[in-house]
C-alpha cells in the first residue's frame, strides 16, 4: 500500500503569517499500489469508458449522421435531454428478445459440448507422461497460430457435399439423422444451419475449455485418488467423488470463457449460420451499419453487456474461491 506522508516545502514557510495551511497530505504510491492500480486502470480505459460512451449514445437520438448531445447550455440554463425510445423499442419488439434467447441458447450448447469434449482431453493430457505434455499442450494451442477468420472460413469448404467433412457425413447417412433432429434444413445441406454454427463455435472455442481444465487437473494431488481406491472406491466412483469436485474451478472457468464470447459472436454466425440462427452480434451489425441507428445499436449492446456481467461475476467469484483454497 502507499505511504502517507506530510510534505513541508520551504516556500510554504514564508506563508506562515498569512494563516494559510502549510502541511499538505501527499500520497506516495508504493510497488503494491502500482500492481493493484494497473488492472483498475486497464478496466477503466478499455471497459468502463467504452461502456459509458455506448450508454451515452443509447440515451441520445440520431440527427442525420450525428448523435444529438445529452446536455445543452443556453443563457446560463443547463438542459439535459435523455431519450428512452430505444429502450422502449427494445422491450416492445419481440425480435430483440428472441435474438437474445437464441444467442444464450447457442452459447450454452457450445459451452456444454466443449465441456463434454474438452474434459476427457484435458484429463488425458494431465495424466500423460511429463515429457509428452508440452507437445499435447502445443497441439491445443496450434490453431491460434493461424487467422481466426481463415479457420472459420475453411469450414465452408469442409462442409460442402464433396468436402473432407461433408462427404463422410453424407456417405454414412448421418445427414439424415441431423435433418430428422432439425439441425440442418435438408440432408444435402450442412451449411447455413444450426449444425454448422455450433460446429464452428465448438471448433473455435474448444481450446478455451481445455486449457483451464488442464491447468486444474495437472495440479491435482493423485494421492487422494489412491486413498479413495484403498478405501474400496472404484475408478468411476473416485472420478466422480474426487476428480470432478476438485476440478470444479477449471470447469467453471472454461465454461465461462466459452459462454461469454459466444453470446456476442458475429463472425461465425455470419459465415456459417443461417436465417434461423440470427444472433445478437448480427443484430448489432445491422443496427450500426445497415440501419445507421446508433442509439438502438448501443441499447442492444448495453443490455448484452448487462447480461454477460452475470457470468463474469460468477467467474470472478469462482477464481477468488480457487485462489483462497490454494
Amino acid at each position: 500500500m502507499g505511504e502517507l506522508a506530510f510534505v513541508r516545502s520551504g516556500c510554504f514557510d514564508a506563508l506562515k503569517g498569512s494563516g494559510m495551511p502549510i502541511n499538505f497530505l501527499a500520497w506516495k504510491p508504493g510497488p503494491r499500489a502500482a500492481v493493484i492500480g494497473l488492472p483498475f486502470f486497464w478496466l477503466s480505459v478499455f471497459f468502463l469508458l467504452p461502456f459509458l460512451l455506448i450508454l451515452r449514445i443509447s440515451l441520445a437520438q440520431m440527427d442525420g449522421a450525428l448523435v444529438t448531445p445529452l446536455t445543452t447550455l443556453s443563457d446560463g440554463v443547463l438542459t439535459i435531454r435523455i431519450h428512452l425510445a430505444s429502450f422502449v423499442q427494445l422491450v416492445s419488439d419481440d425480435l430483440y428478445f428472441a435474438t437474445y434467447l437464441v444467442s444464450v441458447k447457442y452459447a450454452l450448447i457450445t459451452a456444454t459440448i466443449c465441456l463434454a469434449i474438452g474434459y476427457p482431453f484435458a484429463y488425458f493430457m494431465s495424466r500423460s507422461d511429463r515429457q509428452w505434455q508440452p507437445a499435447l499442450l502445443m497441439g491445443v494451442m496450434l490453431p491460434f497460430w493461424t487467422s481466426f477468420l481463415i479457420r472459420v472460413y475453411a469450414w465452408k469448404s469442409l462442409l460442402e457435399p464433396n468436402g473432407w467433412v461433408g462427404a463422410p457425413i453424407h456417405a454414412s447417412g448421418l445427414d439424415e439423422v441431423l435433418a430428422f433432429l432439425g439441425m440442418i434444413p435438408s440432408p444435402d445441406q450442412l451449411m447455413y444451419s444450426p449444425f454448422s454454427l455450433v460446429l464452428g463455435m465448438v471448433y473455435t472455442y474448444l481450446p478455451f475449455m481445455v486449457l483451464p481444465l488442464y491447468a486444474t487437473l495437472s495440479k491435482m494431488d493423485l494421492r487422494l485418488i489412491e486413498a479413495a481406491q484403498d478405501l474400496g472406491a472404484t475408478p468411476w466412483q473416485a472420478f466422480w467423488r474426487i476428480t470432478v469436485p476438485l476440478s470444479k474451478s477449471g470447469i467453471v472457468a472454461g465454461f465461462m470463457l466459452v459462454f461469454i464470447p459466444c453470446v456476442g459472436e458475429y463472425v461465425i454466425p455470419e459465415l456459417l449460420g443461417g436465417p434461423e440462427t440470427l444472433m445478437i452480434g448480427r443484430v448489432l451489425w445491422d443496427e450500426f451499419f445497415s440501419n445507421n441507428d446508433w442509439p438502438m445499436a448501443s441499447t442492444v449492446a448495453v443490455v448484452m453487456i448487462l447480461v454477460i456481467i452475470v457470468p463474469i461475476a460468477i467467474f470472478g467469484r469462482n477464481q477468488e474461491r480457487a485462489q483462497e483454497a490454494s
